[in-house]
């Protein structure tokens, strides 16, 4: 599977990463099993917050990587409620208590909150400096928040921005992506499938991903992912609940789309008007 640099890190990272939700509705033993198949097929970067499930995700992201730490590039985030000066670092501990490791190697604000920026990034650095996190970033971040912490944090820019990006949701390919990747800032999709069913049944665009999944002896849900991490700085995080849904997302990594299937995506799923404001979820 691909890997690039992630963002300032020096990190080289996955481009199919595995994200991470709780649903009560879940089987833990299954989500577990799917996480270790997904680091078995190469998906190294799992990322989860204390948000999920109150921390039931990180604590699930636990058992998966135990005895495996060392495989993994591991993210999690603090909620911006809790992402003042001192309460970062102390939400930080939480969680890394909750995934039964010493370290996570990003650690991002969930979205921006009442706390200044100046605070948050305050905690982000004395936990760098405390070795508790290797690098640090943010979530849900616009062109003009990016450029509000770039101000705060000088030449240590954030490592990454998660945003919202599927193909029906192309929002951030507008400024966002264009000014991570000036700036050298990695750009992780979440939610690379949607809600619902996907793609739309009977729309043209299933019929485009069905067309070219046949050609690439891949699925249509593969091909919307591969379509996602088509330029440089660019990464995704699907998740599985299943180990058999895992390997589907980590054969996304086998193969890449021609310059012809990237515009035929691009064309079946337009990118439309910039919104006002991100979206988010």
């Amino acid at each position: 599977m691909e890997q690039r640099y992630f963002g300032s890190t020096q990190r080289q990272v996955t481009v199919i990463g595995q994200g991470t939700w709780y649903d009560e509705n879940d089987d833990p033993a299954s989500a577990v099993a799917a996480l270790r198949l997904g680091l078995d097929r190469g998906m190294k970067h799992i990322d989860t917050a204390e948000m999920y499930g109150s921390g039931a995700a990180e604590k699930l992201v636990g058992q998966a990587i135990a005895g495996r730490r060392d495989e993994v590039f591991l993210v999690s985030k603090v909620l911006p409620q809790n992402a003042g000066r001192r309460t970062t670092i102390k939400a930080c501990e939480r969680s890394l208590l909750r995934l039964k490791t010493n370290r996570l190697d990003c650690y991002l604000l969930h979205w921006r909150g009442r706390h200044p920026l100046e605070e948050t990034v305050a905690a982000f650095e004395q936990l760098r400096e405390e070795g508790k996190i290797l690098s640090w970033g943010v979530s849900n971040f616009d062109v003009e928040d990016l450029e509000e912490i770039a101000g705060i944090a000088g030449e240590d820019l954030p490592a990454c921005n998660q945003v919202l990006y599927h193909l029906q949701e192309r929002a951030v390919e507008h400024a966002v992506i264009p000014w991570c990747q000036k700036h050298k800032v990695a750009v992780v999709g979440y939610s690379p499938l949607g809600h619902g069913a996907f793609p739309a049944p009977h729309s043209p665009g299933e019929r485009v991903l069905h067309e070219i999944a046949e050609l690439q002896h891949a699925t249509p849900r593969q091909v919307a992912l591969q379509f996602l991490v088509r330029s440089p700085g660019l990464f995704t995080i699907p998740k599985a609940s299943t180990p058999e849904h895992a390997a589907e997302n980590a054969g996304a990594g086998d193969f890449q789309l021609s310059t012809a299937d990237i515009a035929r995506i691009d064309k079946a799923f337009p990118l439309g008007p910039r919104p006002d404001r991100l979206p988010m979820l």
